[in-house]
């Protein structure tokens, strides 16, 4: 005869969430989860907020969760064997625009109003090249007779500046979206981003990078690799101008420029990086690949790379006087709270 105590079933282990990577994410991001008795008779499921995740990979001690287009609570739970864990926070983005096409980073105003692009296939007039999506998320038309914009940046009396692979020119736009020509002759004109003493350097995809003075003269200040394209551009700490070239390669590099002009690799190994922020403290993230997976890369201060926030198709991003990030992907913008403040860039 059997005991009680032999008769009497187990209560499943709850499951224990140790660590969730990587920090956010978007929709369609993965989130990789490391812990204990995360399947509990082989079944899990994993939830952010109230909202059921796609598992990839469902292990015991290590779970891979898909965000789902619907979740916007970062709290992950995970319920194996009809025991839930405790909640385990992550931040994930929130879609504020979409039916956009940028192709390089945001640009955030000092009021926090975010500006992104419609770019469109080159040669292809857009019924609207700029978009502004304010603090309370109102997205609507901002420059309509833009061919092809591209990169975005503003100077220090708050004037957007913007340009046009299509004629390589550099446009000035007025806080009323009135538009005119800064400079051109700038050749598949694309990433632009302003120094401390006001000049905008210009990538140009054949690997130039020009400078342009305040005066508005026009200098070849650095020449990378013919296989790189000077395409996405940012200032971070000690003035050194950061480069980021997509190719079809999944090891390529970010650059960086001294004020002399003096090229040199800061890291290889990533897979097509794209648009650049820097924080306040000096680090510097990346939109592109690592290690096969796809997001946001953030580099500490000694060049070790981390994936920082998941999602697909990222193409640039940028930090909001609140201390958000913002996200563009190839149709889309959002917005993380991070909590994290950006460089001061000028």
């Amino acid at each position: 005869m059997a005991t009680k105590q032999q008769g009497a079933q187990q209560s499943p282990a709850r499951p224990v969430i140790a660590k969730v990577e990587p920090t956010a994410a978007i929709s369609g991001g993965e989130l990789h989860i490391r812990g204990e008795h995360l399947a509990n008779d082989g079944l899990s499921t994993v939830r952010l907020g109230n909202q059921k995740a796609h598992l990839i990979v469902a292990g015991d001690s290590y779970i891979i969760a898909r965000v789902p287009d619907s979740a916007i609570v970062g709290e992950v739970q995970v319920s194996a064997g009809g025991a839930m864990s405790a909640t385990h926070e992550t931040h994930l983005g929130i879609q504020i625009a979409e039916s956009l096409h940028p192709v390089a980073n945001p640009a955030v105003d000092r009021e926090g109003n975010v500006y992104t692009t419609f770019s469109g296939s080159r040669g292809h007039k857009a019924p609207v090249s700029v978009y502004k999506t304010d603090t309370s998320y109102n997205t609507r038309p901002f420059v309509t007779d833009l061919m092809n914009a591209t990169g975005l940046a503003f100077d220090r009396d708050g004037i957007l500046y913007a340009s046009s692979r299509h004629d390589g020119i550099i446009y000035q736009i007025t806080p009323g979206g009135n538009m005119s020509v800064y400079a051109e002759g700038m050749g598949v004109a694309t990433g632009i981003a302003f120094d401390r003493d006001e000049n905008l350097y210009v990538g140009d995809r054949s690997g130039t990078v020009f400078k342009i003075s305040r005066s508005r003269q026009i200098y070849v200040f650095a020449t990378l690799e013919p296989s790189i394209a000077a395409y996405h551009l940012a200032f971070g700490p000690e003035d050194y101008l950061y480069v980021a070239g997509p190719t079809t390669s999944s090891f390529d590099a970010v650059h960086r420029i001294s004020k002399a002009g003096e090229v040199e690799t800061y890291y290889r190994g990533l897979g097509r990086p794209q648009g650049m922020a820097f924080d306040a403290d000096g680090r510097l993230y990346v939109a592109g690949s690592l290690a096969g997976r796809r997001g946001i890369v953030r580099f500490s201060l000694d060049r070790k790379p981390d994936q920082f926030l998941s999602g697909p198709g990222i193409v640039g991003l940028a930090f909001t006087p609140s201390r958000s990030m913002v996200v563009t992907t190839q149709s889309a913008l959002f917005r993380v709270d991070v909590g994290i403040a950006g460089w001061p860039l000028i």
